[in-house]
């Protein structure tokens, strides 16, 4: 019975994490779904404790959330758009905290403890099952028509014939969320117990090496949280102790022979399997370009050198066009007479310009500030672990010179858990959080 909840738990993880839309309630996604169940479970939880109070931290956060969301309104008033895209992100932000405490109380109910170590394992397994599963649905026809019988969205939130993909779980928005997830096993890994080394390593480098292979074949952003990962091990190693360097001692032991493994039997599965083949290729195409032709060559790459472009008017720049998605698509503004795009509004997907074309520097640098102040309230509370937050941070601003997608949905799930009493700050002891 504690295998079966561990396994819901963790299904439950990965619809807030990479929500779709079920088959069954199309109108809606699980990360919704789960943001009502949340709201009802904090009424009750509330009222059980004669207590409705909304604290500090999250009073702070939505006071800056609703700075977003009005600068993103002024922009639409002041351009004349209808495109609301963050003019709603207040209550966006709540759904994702709602779907959060739904998460972290329901694996508080099943381990009878909560930890930020026991939150990392469960979306670390989250994302090698992801990515296992999205290699079946590439290669077993039986295992695609199941999946796609449960997802009525496409994209990046559910059916992508152009990608692999799992559930709900396809595009750079997995990518960016794999390589957050990687700062979190990076941290852990380096600061895992003695007594919890002989089995947390191994599989820490283990789901490594699978979301460095199929991570990457679903979303080459996952490239980003593997540089970052490898640098952070190398600069630490460098910089501790000698004498307390086993942890990295351990995971370089372990990276090497994983490499071992996986090297040989992706070369075989190379040159003897069409779809690895075709799947290896696209996921480090870059280095097979390095070899083949002695530089540097991606066909995403080549791509957004040709999204760089930049607004024409000041008041562009300040406060924006008002436009996030594609006017001139389908559900696009129908008084748009302007210039037609075949993807995004002036045909950039880079974070950063998308969103100056949308609500201007003025809503960036508030969305930003967003960002930082929910991973300043993560090391504040969990001192341990400022550096992962500090990390998954990085994450997401670097992310945006590729993609707009924001990792505000990894802070949720630590914000959710209970604020520490005492010293205000979170210590480890044995792999758990105590005060």
């Amino acid at each position: 019975m504690k295998l079966i909840a561990i396994i819901l738990t963790g299904v439950v993880t990965s619809l807030y994490f990479f929500p779709f839309n079920p088959s069954a309630l199309p109108a809606a996604n699980t990360k919704m779904i789960l943001a009502t169940v949340g709201l009802v479970w904090a009424m009750i939880n509330s009222a059980g404790r004669m207590n409705a109070s909304l604290g500090k931290d999250f009073f702070r956060l939505s006071i800056v959330a609703l700075m977003v969301s009005m600068v993103a309104y002024v922009a639409v008033v002041v351009n004349n758009t209808p495109d609301y895209a963050f003019v709603t992100y207040f209550i966006s932000m709540w759904v994702w905290l709602g779907g959060a405490y739904v998460v972290v109380n329901l694996q508080r109910v099943v381990h009878g403890r909560m930890s930020v170590r026991l939150l990392g394992h469960y979306l670390i397994a989250v994302c090698v099952a992801q990515c296992c599963l999205a290699y079946m649905i590439d290669t077993m026809p039986n295992v695609k028509a199941f999946a796609d019988g449960l997802m009525a969205s496409e994209g990046y939130m559910g059916v992508n014939e152009d990608r692999m993909y799992g559930l709900g779980c396809a595009l750079d928005v997995a990518g960016i969320r794999f390589s957050a997830v990687l700062m979190i096993m990076a941290y852990l890994a380096t600061h895992v117990q003695k007594e919890h080394s002989r089995w947390c390593i191994p599989l820490y480098i283990l789901s490594l090496g699978v979301i460095i292979v199929i991570g990457n074949m679903i979303s080459r952003t996952t490239i980003i949280g593997v540089g970052i990962v490898l640098t952070y091990w190398i600069v630490t190693a460098l910089t501790t102790a000698t004498g307390k360097k086993s942890a990295h001692k351990t995971i370089f032991g372990y990276i090497g022979l994983v490499l071992a493994i996986t090297v040989p039997t992706s070369v075989y599965l190379y040159n003897t399997d069409a779809a690895f083949h075709e799947n290896i290729r696209f996921a480090f195409e870059g280095f097979f370009s390095l070899v083949e032709k002695g530089e540097w060559e991606t066909h995403s790459n080549e791509i957004l050198k040709n999204m760089v472009v930049f607004p024409e008017t000041l008041r562009g720049w300040v406060i924006g066009d008002g436009y996030f998605a594609d006017p001139s698509g389908v559900g696009g503004d129908p008084y748009y007479v302007g210039e037609n795009y075949a993807g995004f509004y002036k045909n950039t997907d880079i974070g950063y310009l998308r969103y100056i074309f949308y609500f201007g520097v003025v809503g960036l640098i508030a969305f930003s500030y967003l960002l930082y102040v929910a991973a300043r309230i993560c090391m504040n509370r969990f001192g341990d672990y400022k550096w992962m937050f500090l990390m998954i941070l990085a994450v997401n601003f670097i992310c945006w010179l590729k993609v707009s997608t924001d990792l505000f949905m990894v802070f949720a799930l630590f914000l959710a858990m209970d604020a520490p009493k005492g010293n205000g700050q979170w210590t480890m002891d044995n792999g758990q959080c105590r005060v």
